[in-house]
């Protein structure tokens, strides 16, 4: 039997039953729970990295954006005054859209 020991989607294990197999879950903690999310960031952001074309891409990025979600509300906030924090910072700090990569800046 494969040990995974990894925070898997609400429906994994109902997806996992209906298969007629054996499985082992648990509830995790807050702690844990946060810890979990953080190194399924890393899987997913992997994920992302690797994927060899759009679709793939767009897939681990929706990825993300659940892992996104769940962090959000473990420290009391929700999506949407996480993207009104990105937008604020947006509007001091501006974007990624104009792709400006920095080369250096001259000490004085």
């Amino acid at each position: 039997m494969p040990i995974y020991n990894k925070l898997v989607r609400d429906r994994i294990p109902e997806i996992i039953e209906k298969t007629g197999k054996n499985f082992t879950t648990r509830i995790l903690d807050n702690g844990e729970y946060i810890k979990e999310l953080k190194t399924k960031s890393f899987e997913e952001l992997n994920e992302y990295i690797n994927a060899e074309d759009d679709k793939d891409a767009v897939e681990e990025l929706a990825d993300l954006l659940e892992i996104i979600h769940a962090l959000a509300e473990c420290h009391g906030a929700n999506i949407e005054q996480v993207e009104q924090v990105r937008q604020e910072k947006a509007e001091k700090r501006g974007g990624f859209k104009n792709k400006i990569y920095l080369i250096e800046v001259e000490d004085e």
